[in-house]
């Protein structure tokens, strides 16, 4: 069975890079085209074209593997069945579950490849790319947010009604202190500004109201250096900067915002469970595909590479779905974004209850 194990896990790891080639060639063209007119109108140079479709071939080859993974399992598997081997190697006394080692091999490679793309290649390469479209295919675009909460200090918490990068102000102010429950002191100020000069804010229209055990003090002034644990950096950064870290940077970053109580740090939380979530995908729908092919048909193998895609592109549709759920604040996102593989191992079970054995 070695032989064949080699044979099987050469067959199914040349037909997938085909497969990812090919379907990233006809997205590049697809994408080169429709950007062609926009590249002439800028005068982006040809070098950096160049680097942009790399990077963009690498985002693509992580959002297609559960796509090339299926159809290369059902194309190899499909055609051994349209030959009778299938029917030949169970015949010989190998076991279906035998039959399925060499496929899980190929699918553990692809999964380790891709978790070492998604952990520490593919965040430079969506860097990349966020940061040519921002350059040249679109036009200078202003950070602003609402409602900001951090943690700038133990027991203290600043809140920013409206930030607007374009001038690295913020709007309607507050720092509170609390400790043990119990407000001591509030800071309240109309704007907040990032003096570039001595790097470090400028509070206008502040007004403090402090606590203390014999009475409240209340102050009031027009402007008011202060240092804080924040720079305009923290805010000024792309929507998919979750996306563009490294995991090493990643864990860092996700450690700084619950220290700090930032809202959005459950982006990065999910970002992070979807790295770890995402090669499984290969196994689970390896495991789906050799089931749905190993039928001989009469009609061939057109009717398992057409069910292949359609299984493959709701597997993405559940996964963008699950991820956007949990994104949007689901109790438990962890289980939101495993959701996909539950859901396709489970009917890998099942259909694994109709194979001939």
């Amino acid at each position: 069975m070695k032989i064949l194990d080699k044979l099987i896990i050469k067959d199914f790891l040349k037909t997938y890079f085909f497969v990812v080639l090919m379907l990233i060639l006809i997205v590049l063209v697809l994408d080169f085209t429709e950007k062609n007119d926009a590249f002439i109108r800028n005068k982006v140079p040809a070098k950096d074209i160049l680097i942009y479709l790399g990077n963009y071939g690498l985002y693509l080859n992580n959002l297609l593997t559960p796509i090339t993974v299926f159809i290369s399992v059902i194309f190899i598997t499909s055609k051994m069945a349209g030959r009778t081997e299938i029917i030949a190697i169970l015949s010989s006394g190998v076991s279906f579950v035998r039959l399925l080692v060499p496929y899980f091999i190929g699918a553990s490679m692809i999964g380790i490849a891709a978790f070492l793309l998604n952990g520490w290649v593919l965040p430079g390469a969506t860097a990349g790319v966020t940061e040519f479209k921002s350059r040249w295919m679109e036009e200078s675009k202003f950070y602003t947010e609402n409602n900001i909460h951090i943690k700038v200090a133990p027991d203290v918490y600043a809140y920013i009604s409206r930030y607007y990068s374009s001038g690295n102000t913020g709007y309607n102010f507050t720092l509170e202190q609390i400790r043990d429950g119990q407000l001591m002191a509030k800071l309240s100020a109309d704007r907040i500004v990032w003096d570039t000069a001595i790097n470090s804010w400028s509070i206008k229209n502040w007004r403090l109201r402090e606590l203390h055990d014999w009475g409240e003090e209340y102050t009031v002034g027009e402007s008011l250096d202060t240092l804080l644990s924040i720079t305009p950096n923290d805010f000024d950064l792309p929507v998919n900067h979750h996306e563009t870290l490294k995991l090493p940077d990643l864990n860092r970053q996700i450690k700084i915002l619950e220290d700090r109580g930032a809202d959005n740090v459950n982006y990065y939380r999910i970002e992070k469970y979807v790295r770890f979530m995402s090669p499984f995908a290969a196994v689970i729908l390896t495991f789906i595909g050799v089931i749905v092919s190993s039928r001989k048909t009469r009609g061939g193998s057109g009717f398992q590479i057409a069910l292949g895609f359609l299984l493959a592109f709701i597997y993405i549709l559940m996964f963008l779905l699950s991820r956007t759920f949990a994104e949007a604040g689901t109790a438990y996102p962890l289980l939101s974004v495993w959701i996909p593989n539950i859901v396709f191992a489970i009917t890998g079970l099942v259909l694994y209850k109709t194979v001939p054995r």
